[in-house]
């Protein structure tokens, strides 16, 4: 389902060459659970963004389902990024503006509103749609998966009045909104005690059990990676399986 292959990333510092990955190839199926551990700084984190469609490699080709993403026009890989894969960060990312549900309804009405120009990124039909139209269905969504995750009495909630913890559950509910076929997770539990930490990674193990949904996991820790089908580790900028 997903595939690198000869993936490069290179910084030009000071007139310096700085190569963060060489040449990295890595194939993981529908449905696997794969780990990527390192120490920090080797480059896990631009991988998994590169991984994503948020940073363009140097060289090499990022193949979801057999398409070359950073061959698409910019709109599409927008598409395909809002409606098929889901990002959890360290450090959250929600809206502290808004309350818990529309940090969960966001990229539900983004999908929304998103031009239909050219189909689908995938060549399926995406019909234009209202958020109008599809609020109660978004709605109806986000309140049943908070509710799944223990947030139910947290929706009209602010990010600044939850726990780390809680933080980081809106950030997966949010992820799942659209139903991705890929959840990939850089550190999600980077800013969480141990404890905390586990339920999070057992929560998107479950995630990817039921729902038979790709993860890949960025972390530093292997016994959180232990969890994973697949355990690869970055070391001088090649995965080692």
């Amino acid at each position: 389902m997903l595939e690198a292959q000869n993936v490069y990333k290179v910084y030009n510092h000071s007139s310096k060459a700085v190569y963060v990955l060489k040449g990295v190839d890595l194939n993981i199926e529908k449905g696997r659970f794969a780990a990527i551990v390192g120490p920090s700084g080797a480059g896990k984190s631009t991988l998994l963004h590169i991984l994503g469609g948020i940073d363009t490699p140097t060289q090499g080709k990022i193949l979801l389902d057999e398409q070359d993403i950073y061959s698409l026009s910019d709109l599409a890989l927008c598409r395909v990024r809002n409606e098929r894969i889901g990002f959890v960060f360290q450090f959250y990312h929600l809206l502290s503006e808004f309350t818990v549900l529309e940090n969960v309804l966001m990229p539900g009405l983004i999908k929304a509103e998103t031009p239909a120009r050219g189909g689908s990124a995938f060549g399926g039909k995406n019909p234009a749609c209202s958020a109008g139209r599809q609020q109660p269905t978004i709605q109806e969504e986000s309140r049943g998966l908070l509710s799944q995750v223990g947030l139910g009495d947290r929706m009209r909630h602010f990010p600044t009045q939850l726990s780390g913890g809680e933080q980081q559950r809106v950030a997966i509910v949010r992820a799942l909104i659209n139903k991705p076929d890929l959840l990939l997770c850089d550190e999600p539990t980077g800013n969480l005690d141990s404890k905390t930490g586990e339920g999070i990674i057992s929560l998107i193990k479950k995630i990817n059990i039921e729902r038979q949904m790709t993860v890949v996991l960025v972390t530093h820790n292997l016994e959180l990676a232990k969890v994973a089908d697949q355990v690869y580790y970055l070391k001088d900028g090649v995965l080692v399986n």
